[in-house]
């Protein structure tokens, strides 16, 4: 079955819908490639593929160990070339994590940190993206104030 229908809407843009859930994501091509820059580009949903997914990533495992990721942020910045052929060259990920147990904001002890730094790199998009796109990660840990 399919996961995915995309209708193009003509002016370099397109209406995704995620089959399942019914939700929407539009398209546009950016402006430095003929579009308007209104809304994601194809590339720009490659970029945020890779942090969305080692965030979702780590906190499945950080669950396992009970713990919650809730709050923690990150910044993904995507550079192509400035050459032919166009494509993608660098996406810098800059992630700031804070985790929580039982409610109660706590930093995670270093065998802990490691593994979870660990996921990031090899969560399933950062595996699937070719190896000459440089993935540049920045993981600070950060212990959140209480409520």
């Amino acid at each position: 079955m399919a996961t995915i229908h995309i209708t193009y809407l003509g002016e370099l843009r397109t209406d995704c819908v995620h089959i399942q859930s019914g939700t929407h994501i539009n398209t546009d091509a950016p402006t430095d490639n003929q579009g308007r820059g209104e809304a994601f580009s194809p590339t720009d949903l490659v970029a945020n593929a890779l942090g969305t997914c080692i965030l979702t990533t780590m906190a499945i495992f950080a669950r396992r160990d009970g713990l919650e990721l809730a709050g923690s942020e990150m910044t993904v910045t995507k550079l192509m070339s400035t050459e032919p052929p166009r494509k993608i060259t660098k996406i810098v990920v800059d992630l700031t994590l804070q985790a929580e147990q039982d409610g109660v904001p706590m930093m995670p002890d270093d065998a802990t940190r490691a593994r979870l730094e660990k996921i990031a790199h090899t969560c399933p998009v950062a595996v699937s993206l070719h190896p000459d796109l440089i993935q540049d990660v920045t993981i600070r840990w950060k212990v959140a104030e209480a409520a």
